[in-house]
């Protein structure tokens, strides 16, 4: 898999995520999008990279639908077609997902082989969780 940065679209299985979507019907681009946050929610202790790299995309597009949150998604980067409303049960997924891939136990936490990476990596996806969490309850 090849990274080349930080940020939640910066690998080619983000990318290859991304592309999932395309030309999907509304309600199976939101089923990718949950199931996506779910494996990473489900997961036992330790979170798989693939997993938590898929997780962060879809957080990161779930929070790029939230009016005034920041997080802008490149048009290179993000689907091709407009996301359809989400439900707001997303948020809260994302948020959670998100959680559990900060965490000691996730490979993507502890897998960056560069320290100033990790703390880019670390505040970007932080960045993430906060445009989601104001619009949810824990």
């Amino acid at each position: 898999m090849g990274t080349w940065g930080t940020g939640p679209f910066v690998s080619d299985l983000a990318a290859d995520f991304v592309d999932e979507l395309e030309g999907l019907p509304p309600q199976m681009v939101i089923d990718v999008l949950e199931r996506a946050l779910q494996r990473v929610t489900d997961s036992g202790a330790r979170v798989d990279g693939g997993d938590g790299v898929e997780a962060v995309a879809a957080a990161a597009l779930v929070a790029s639908t939230i009016r005034d949150s920041g997080i802008v998604i490149e048009p290179d980067d993000g689907p091709r077609e407009p996301l359809p409303e989400l439900p707001l049960s997303l948020r809260r997924s994302a948020v959670l997902a998100l959680h559990r891939v900060l965490e000691d136990g996730s490979e993507m936490a502890t897998g960056w082989g560069d320290s100033a990476d990790a703390v880019q990596w670390r505040q970007e996806v932080q960045q993430i969780v906060e445009a989601l969490a104001p619009s949810i309850d824990l």
